[in-house]
């Protein structure tokens, strides 16, 4: 993931956001690694977004998952998930608005975490960002 093609796609998420008339969000890329490549929030954006976007990415790297999959486990396994969080020191977030990256050859390159709505509008954007480009998600 390089920086050009994470501003790309914070910006392409953020600009999906004003169509939907969303409320003002955070948006995190990271690389492969898990390290923050951009992370952008609108004016607006409550305190904690980056923080719970930066846990929706992570959490979609951790897991090899979207953060909406991973959720969805969540209810099936809450004993295996409070572990999971502690050992993570809470950079998970089990919501929709956390997904994978992938180049044009498959290779994971990332993750963009996205909150400030709901996590349903969290994730449309950030999958009409990944659409834009033609990069793999989820």
């Amino acid at each position: 993931m390089n920086l050009t093609e994470a501003d790309r796609l914070a910006d392409a998420t953020l600009a999906h956001a004003r169509t939907l008339g969303a409320a003002p969000l955070a948006v995190v890329v990271l690389d492969a690694g898990g390290h923050p490549v951009v992370v952008k929030r609108e004016d607006g954006a409550g305190i904690l977004r980056v923080e719970i976007a930066t846990a929706k990415a992570y959490g979609a790297l951790g897991m090899g998952m979207s953060s909406r999959d991973i959720a969805t486990r969540a209810e099936k396994q809450p004993a295996f998930f409070t572990s999971l969080a502690a050992v993570t020191h809470g950079h998970l977030a089990p919501a929709a608005g956390g997904i994978l990256i992938h180049d044009e050859t498959g290779h994971l390159t990332g993750a963009l975490g996205v909150s400030g709505d709901t996590s349903d509008v969290d994730e449309a954007c950030a999958l009409a960002a990944l659409s834009r480009g033609g990069s793999g998600g989820r």
